[in-house]
């Protein structure tokens, strides 16, 4: 049905829950890295749908592969067995070193699976532990468990009371996490690198206090790599490079390539300790979101994504650098392979709207700080105009040193 765009965004106002604060702009096609809207205007994109994207829009391989699914079966539901979710969690264990998944369909139904299956551990084996120690600046989703563990009273103040027994000690600071940490605390909660807090990557000191803390109180230790895990980083999993061992692992965004799809990967000791009924999902695992995410596995494994990412992410923090030289509101450059965010000195939102009228679209997170999570797919070519972009739209709001 051919809507106008007045009538596409009329007929939200009327029936669509206004949670979200759009952009006037409404997406009808995209191809790799570009985004296409009702005019025909054409946009590059380095957000890819806050890290979902992975592959670009309209990838090849992954149309065919769910056009091929939703023409044999999409869903059976977890009463009976099928052939791709056992292919996809034998992938996932290959890859991260944790042997079992349990699939839902978000990053935030993956931290809720973590916390759940963190207190079921301890109560397993009989031990009262109930607190969970999270970071200052985290993100770890909207539902009430990953809330809980949400440092931003934005987020949560309208909610409360959430979970007790929540802790937060400051981002990087090994310290405060050793004595936060106790025989007490079920696990420390992380996202390796902080996404919705600003792209801030835990230092290599505050990985070895985790590790630390959890050695010396058998505390678990749930590494949140919903935005930051698959690529992202140019490793399947930041918290290899941080040399961490997690005993749960939430994974989401670009595991479906756009198809709805979480998981919460698991070592043998918790897996021990979880019974039939402990948790579930309707949805979860079905055949369509698995041969979504088998697709994306391909490109980044056999496909050679990784070895791509990490060539692109060093010239993109190349040209960051040069940008951040050039333009005085740029305080600092931080991220990792095609993860960045670009430190301000002001409000993000004049940038990001610049950027918008420039036809590339990055966001605003952590108030000060522009994000950028391109498709992993993207060129060097295609990085370079889109940062072309992005530094006129700086030039337009005004900070050349």
């Amino acid at each position: 049905m051919q809507t106008t765009v007045d009538e596409v965004q009329a007929r939200e106002a009327r029936h669509i829950l206004q949670t979200y604060r759009r952009a006037p702009i409404t997406f009808v096609r995209g191809a790799g890295v570009h985004l296409y809207d009702a005019e025909g205007g054409e946009y590059l994109d380095l957000l890819s749908g806050i890290g979902v994207a992975s592959l670009g829009h309209a990838h090849p391989g992954l149309a065919r592969a769910i056009a091929d699914q939703a023409q044999t079966l999409l869903h059976t539901s977890n009463l009976f067995y099928h052939p791709l979710q056992g292919q996809l969690g034998e992938r996932l264990a290959h890859l991260s070193g944790l042997p079992r998944a349990f699939f839902c369909n978000s990053g935030t139904e993956a931290v809720e699976a973590c916390l759940k299956f963190a207190r079921r551990y301890w109560y397993t084996r009989g031990e009262v532990r109930k607190e969970i120690v999270a970071l200052e600046g985290a993100f770890h989703g909207r539902t009430f468990g990953s809330l809980s563990v949400t440092a931003d009273e934005h987020y949560r103040a309208p909610f409360e009371p959430l979970l007790s027994g929540v802790r937060f000690v400051p981002l990087n600071e090994p310290a405060a996490l050793l004595s936060a940490v106790s025989r007490s605390t079920a696990a420390i909660i992380a996202e390796p690198v902080q996404g919705e807090g600003g792209v801030r990557p835990l230092t290599p000191a505050f990985a070895e206090a985790i590790r630390e803390a959890c050695a010396q109180t058998g505390a678990l230790f749930i590494a949140d790599e919903v935005q930051s895990g698959l690529g992202r980083t140019g490793s399947p999993f930041y918290f290899t490079t941080l040399g961490l061992k997690p005993d749960l692992v939430s994974v989401g965004k670009a595991l479906g390539g756009g198809v709805p799809v979480g998981a919460a990967l698991i070592s043998e000791a918790v897996a021990a300790t979880i019974s039939f009924g402990d948790h579930g999902s309707t949805y979860g695992g079905n055949l369509l979101a698995c041969r979504a995410g088998l697709c994306v596995l391909d490109a980044l494994v056999a496909g050679g994504l990784l070895a791509h990412i990490g060539r692109v992410g060093r010239h993109v923090e190349q040209r960051l650098k040069a940008m951040a030289a050039k333009h005085a509101i740029i305080k600092h450059v931080r991220g990792v392979g095609l993860m960045w965010g670009l430190a301000l000195t002001c409000d993000a939102a004049p940038l990001v709207q610049a950027a918008l009228a420039r036809r590339v679209i990055v966001n605003r997170t952590a108030e000060t700080v522009v994000r950028l999570l391109p498709p992993l797919i993207i060129t060097e070519a295609e990085a370079d105009e889109a940062l072309h972009r992005l530094d006129a739209a700086l030039g337009d709001v005004g900070g050349t040193a």
